[in-house]
């Protein structure tokens, strides 16, 4: 019965950790991005992030993005730097045409840190980025 599963590979998600300025009181604050590089919509999209190591485990967050348009991005999270000294898994699941998808990042921990941020055309920012 396994063999009759069929999960596809996702191709043209990405997801992005940017050093964003908050506006309000004019600080650095970090921004959790998911970038959507499909020609398509993907709709319902669910979120779960939580930070981990040998020793430590955080609570879990989820979070839903009801559709994510084509060629565009949705920021959905702020993160607390201590979170950095951490493994941080982000599991995605989505219904692109009909059909549910997954895929799960993981930013190991010290690889956030702004001698990696690159620059990521379509947020038009610099961050550390997974496809």
């Amino acid at each position: 019965m396994k063999k009759d599963i069929h999960i596809p590979i996702v191709t043209g998600l990405e997801l992005a950790i940017v050093l964003d300025k908050n506006e309000q009181d004019n600080s650095d604050e970090w921004g959790v991005y998911l970038i959507n590089r499909k020609e398509v919509d993907l709709e319902m999209i669910v979120i779960v992030s939580q930070g981990f190591s040998e020793t430590k485990t955080t609570s879990l967050f989820r979070r839903k993005i009801d559709i994510l348009p084509a060629n565009s991005f949705s920021k959905f999270e702020i993160m607390q730097p201590e979170l950095f000294t951490l493994d941080n898994r982000f599991q995605v699941t989505f219904f692109e045409d009909n059909q549910l998808h997954e895929k799960t990042y993981i930013f190991q921990k010290g690889t956030i840190q702004k001698g990696f941020l690159r620059d990521i055309d379509i947020l038009e920012k610099k961050g550390v980025i997974i496809k």
